[in-house]
């Protein structure tokens, strides 16, 4: 056992890796992702999909979507299916809110990610009166530090007044994203404040990995001791619990497991998470790289590949080289989160490997 996983951490990891191995077998769909357009109004520096102003890849017809979504409501309980609007920037199509009340007529609760420039009280109450569940906005630090990371000079001020758009409102499920990188690990405490005062309740942060634009970029990731005082972070201020924060799903986390998240690591794509891309493709997480995409809705059955695909994801015994041939802990972590390999399905890096000290 490692050092720096304790006795009552071994025993939770045990029980949860049976949880995890059932799962694998029912692969029960209860996150539906749509990437509806690759059209954005920024320029992350860390954009994973490299989207641009005008995308190559047309916005997929409305119609093409709910196809898939009657065919799920067939063979599934739509109401266990949260169906997530994802891009590129989702809100640069004015026709979301046909589409989420085509979901919610279904049955399907639905929700959006955004970074908030277009999010106007008149655009909010619209998507509300479609029937949103959920909302997900990024702001990545105070306004030079998200600025100079989404691109776009006036993009800090857009997105904390969607944020004070969002604290009024009482019934919707919202929470803010993070990504922590160089330029702010110094000032997340003082962030978490800034938040605490605008009204988030809940907050998410993600590390940024190396893919599409964050290749050419290594100081958009944080180093092993950063990372480390990261998940001190995250940890110290669960414990405060004035603001409910996590850490996102992206890898196992050996000693800081079951104090950085509200569950131990398991990567559901492919397991519970399925996503139908711009261009028609059937993947699980849009992160993921073509080379594990299952299939597309213009050919294939969604559900059939649902069902009879996906086993690269499920069973993740391929994955045990590299990085992982001699781990004693891939039992629990199983080489870490699919987004995390390249085309030639290698492991761009482990988390656990990137904290330096025990927690």
């Amino acid at each position: 056992m490692s050092k720096s996983i304790s006795f009552k951490q071994w025993l939770g990891l045990e029980v949860f890796r049976q949880y995890r191995k059932n799962n694998q077998k029912l692969h029960k769909l209860h996150t539906l992702f749509w990437e509806c357009t690759l059209r954005c109004n920024l320029s992350c520096q860390h954009c994973g999909s490299d989207c641009h102003v005008e995308a190559r890849q047309p916005d997929m017809p409305i119609a093409d979507f709910i196809r898939v979504a009657d065919e799920v409501a067939s063979r599934m309980n739509p109401n266990e299916i949260m169906v997530v609007f994802t891009g590129g920037e989702c809100l640069l199509r004015k026709d979301l809110e046909v589409c989420g009340r085509a979901l919610y007529d279904r049955g399907f609760p639905w929700g959006i990610v955004t970074n908030g420039l277009l999010l106007t009280e008149k655009r909010l109450q619209s998507l509300l009166e479609a029937g949103m569940h959920t909302l997900a906005i990024s702001l990545d630090g105070f306004e030079e530090s998200h600025n100079w990371l989404r691109g776009r000079p006036n993009s800090f001020q857009k997105a904390s007044e969607a944020i004070g758009l969002l604290s009024k409102e009482q019934e919707l499920e919202w929470d803010v994203v993070t990504c922590a990188n160089r330029r702010n690990i110094g000032q997340l405490a003082e962030f978490r404040d800034f938040l605490i005062e605008k009204g988030v309740k809940s907050w998410r942060i993600f590390t940024i990995f190396p893919v599409g634009r964050a290749t050419e970029n290594r100081d958009l990731q944080l180093n092993s001791p950063q990372f480390t005082e990261l998940m001190e972070f995250i940890s110290d201020t669960r414990k405060e619990g004035k603001i409910h924060v996590s850490y996102g799903c992206e890898g196992f986390l050996g000693g800081y497991e079951g104090r950085v998240r509200d569950n131990l690591y398991s990567c559901q794509a492919g397991i519970g998470i399925a996503s139908v891309l711009a261009d028609g493709a059937i993947s699980a997480c849009p992160s993921i790289r073509s080379g594990f995409h299952q299939g597309s809705i213009y050919r294939d059955s969604f559900c059939d590949v649902w069902e009879k695909g996906y086993e690269k994801f499920r069973n993740r015994s391929w994955s045990k080289k590299g990085h992982c041939a001699d781990c004693e802990l891939f039992r629990y972590c199983e080489g870490n989160g699919m987004h995390l390999y390249d085309e030639n399905e290698n492991l761009l890096f482990c988390h656990h490997k990137r904290i330096t000290t025990t927690p």
